[in-house]
Formats: C-alpha cells, sequence, structure tokens
C-alpha cells in the first residue's frame, strides 16, 4: 500500500493547473511508511485524489508527479506508453535523425532527459524517483525505435549534473551496456557535427536550437558573421554553409573551439569558417575599438543565472554582450540573440535587450521571436520547460 500524502488548504495549485511537481511546503502530513523515491497517492486538503507521484524528502521538490490517475499502476507497460508517447510526438514535429527523444516533466516522466545523436543515446536521470527506472526506460525506449527499423549501438549516461546532489544523489557518468566511441558523427540542417557524448557539455550538443539555427542562414548569404559562444561551431557552421562570405567564432573554450574547427573541416569550411578561444566580454570592446562592424552578430551565452538569487547580475550581462553587439553591427544589418535561462523569463529578456537598444542609440526591427525546438515541448503549467527566448531583429542607427 503506497503511503498518501496530504496537501495544506491552499496549496497545490501548480499541480492542479497541470504543472508536475509539489513542494515541501505545500505538505501537511504523510500517512503510512516510504523511503525516498517511493511512489505515493497525493490528496488535496479535504482528502480528494490528486494522482501519483514519488517522494524524496532530500529536495525542496518533494514529490514528482507521474499520473493523475490514483488508481494506475507505474509499471512496465505505463513505461512504455509513455515513452511510444513520447517518441511518436517527435516523429510528427521533428527531424528524428538527431532529438531529444524524452524531456523530462514536459513529457510526463518527471526527472529524466534522453537525448538520440544518430545511433547512439545519452541519458541525464536527475531525481531519485525516474533513477529506479532508468534501465527499464532505456531497454524499453530501444525496442520502441527497433519497431521503425532504428538500432542502438550505444547507449551513454551523463548524470554528472550538480542538481543530483540536491537529490541526494551521487554525480555519475558511463555506459550503459557495452563501450562505444563517444564521438558520434551526427547531421543537423546538412550540417555534419562531432558530437562528444562523454566530455562534451551536458549530453554533447544542444539540440534545443535546431531550427534557430536553420532561421538565420536566409540572413548571412554574402554576410561577414560574428558568432559570440559558439560552443562547437552550430550557428556559424549553418551561416557559412548558407554562402557566408566570412564567419568568426569565439568561445573561451578551448576544447569547444578545438571541436568547432573539427567540424569545421569536416564540412569543408575552414577557409570561411574560423574560430578564436576568446572572452567575449573582452573581445567586444576589442572589436569597437578597432573600428570592426559586422552585417550579422549571433549571441547564444550560457545561462547567466540558474537560480532567482542572480538574476541581478544575469540582466547586466545579458543587457552588456548585447550592447556591444549592436554597436558591432552596420546600420540594417542582423542581430541573433537568445537566452536559455528559465529565471530570465520572456518579459525580463525583452526588457533587458530593449534597454542596451536605447542605451546605444539603435532601434531594433523584430524579424521573430522563437523558442527552443518542438523536440523539448513547453508543458504549460510547468514553467520549467520553458526556457529558451530567441530573437532575430534588424539593427537600425537612429536618424
Amino acid at each position: 500500500m503506497s503511503a498518501i500524502v496530504n496537501l495544506k488548504k491552499g496549496e497545490g495549485r501548480t499541480v492542479k493547473s497541470g504543472g508536475m511537481w509539489i513542494y515541501d511546503n505545500e505538505i501537511a502530513s504523510v500517512m503510512g511508511s516510504f523511503e525516498d523515491g517511493d511512489i505515493v497517492i497525493v490528496h488535496d486538503f479535504d482528502g480528494y485524489p490528486l494522482g501519483k507521484g514519488f517522494i524524496n524528502t532530500n529536495s525542496k521538490i518533494r514529490i514528482r508527479m507521474m499520473t493523475r490517475d490514483v488508481s494506475q499502476e507505474i509499471d512496465e507497460q505505463f513505461i512504455r506508453m509513455r515513452l511510444r508517447n513520447a517518441w511518436e510526438y517527435r516523429k510528427k514535429t521533428v527531424d528524428t535523425g538527431s532529438c531529444r527523444v524524452v524531456f523530462g516533466e514536459a513529457d510526463f516522466l518527471p526527472g529524466i532527459v534522453i537525448d538520440k545523436f544518430s545511433d547512439v543515446l545519452v541519458v541525464q536521470s536527475l531525481a531519485m524517483g525516474i533513477d529506479r527506472f532508468k534501465i527499464q526506460i532505456v531497454d524499453l525506449l530501444k525496442e520502441i525505435l527497433a519497431e521503425d527499423g532504428i538500432c542502438i549501438r550505444g547507449v551513454y549516461e551523463r548524470s554528472d549534473a550538480k542538481v543530483r546532489k540536491q537529490e541526494g544523489m551521487e554525480r555519475i557518468k558511463g555506459f550503459i551496456g557495452e563501450e562505444f566511441d563517444t564521438e558520434v558523427e551526427i547531421v543537423e540542417n546538412g550540417v555534419r557535427y562531432y558530437v562528444d557524448v562523454a566530455d562534451g557539455q551536458k549530453t554533447g550538443f544542444f539540440l534545443d536550437q535546431k531550427y534557430n539555427r536553420e532561421s538565420i542562414r536566409k540572413l548571412c548569404k554574402g554576410a561577414k558573421v560574428l558568432d559570440c559562444f559558439t560552443h562547437t561551431g552550430s550557428f556559424a557552421l549553418n551561416a557559412g554553409q548558407a554562402g557566408a562570405a566570412s564567419v568568426l567564432g569565439l568561445d573561451a573554450s578551448e576544447l569547444g573551439v578545438e571541436q568547432a574547427r573539427k567540424n569545421a573541416e569536416l564540412n569543408g569550411l575552414s577557409d570561411i569558417v574560423k574560430f578564436e578561444c576568446a572572452d567575449v566580454f573582452e573581445k567586444l570592446p576589442e572589436f569597437e575599438a578597432a573600428g570592426e562592424k559586422f552585417d550579422v552578430v549571433i549571441l547564444d551565452p550560457p545561462a547567466f543565472t540558474k537560480s532567482r538569487n542572480s538574476i541581478k547580475n544575469a540582466v547586466k550581462g545579458y543587457r552588456e554582450i548585447n550592447l556591444r553587439a549592436m554597436k558591432l553591427i552596420k546600420d540594417g544589418g542582423y542581430l541573433a540573440t537568445c537566452s536559455c535561462s528559465h529565471f530570465m523569463d520572456y518579459e525580463l529578456f525583452t526588457k533587458t535587450i530593449g534597454q542596451a537598444a536605447q542605451n546605444v542609440h539603435k532601434r531594433l526591427r523584430q524579424v521573430e521571436f522563437r523558442t527552443q525546438a518542438p523536440d523539448h515541448p513547453i508543458l504549460w503549467a510547468a514553467g520549467e520547460s520553458y526556457y529558451l527566448k530567441f530573437y532575430i531583429f534588424q539593427v537600425v542607427d537612429e536618424k
């Protein structure tokens, strides 16, 4: 018999509106015994059943919901259904050559992320309850993919994120099953990449920008392009393949820059697309002092904040790089700029870019606003699933 968790009166608003999390301060009592990671039944203050989820007393996110049906068994059949739904959704909405197959809460499998890079899966398990199902999830997903003729040759685990410590879990990485070459070649938007699934950032490659990378191509034909925070060169290579006259990618990581150069060579773009290991905050003022101008500047920075506490400093960082970038853009040129921080919400990010434009007397004409690719679905009422904001502007001098 599962333990029963009773919520306080007036709490559980997120869950009742469709979200997946219940915080520690929303709980009135727990009836029955349990171990961290167990499935529990959740009741509202008046005994009304709200569903089932797994509990963890180590985490402020005390319960992550798995189902709204209290009679539903969380068994192999249930997991298979969730995974099949996730895969069928991807087949309808994205290029599945490489894609995020499972996106945690947004696929109703809270705490686990699975990326598919060609014929390799990379798994990131971030919550104790789902960790118990990890191997079963991998095995079932391989079966489902095999039904469509996709043979997965290897699985690598990248559960090395700091957040596992908050769940009372060790950070781990390594092979699940047979070992394989962890440098995997993928193709996205016609661009080829080497993905380092063992030592690259997060799961090895940022799939969420797939269609945003494609969207800048139309601006880059014949252009002089600057790609800041290039990581392994993805925006830069899209620009180069689209016919840019020259592309310079900047990143502070020597490992990232080396990977980007290999990717440029892989695509026959080494003569057009160059990379430099540099701090963007230092390099942009140097370009300004030297009188450099670009037709297109792309800003794809890491998340400057991962908590509400550091949001003020993050705003300063986003304002600074956008301000510097606008100064380097020729009159009538283009800026692609984004934030991947959930805490830098749409309104604040938009306001910050507007302030940067005012400070340097530039006028912005919005070309488009985009979010993450559909394989990273945004689940309404689960705010944490909406994190990527991406703008393209034409930047015009005030006259």
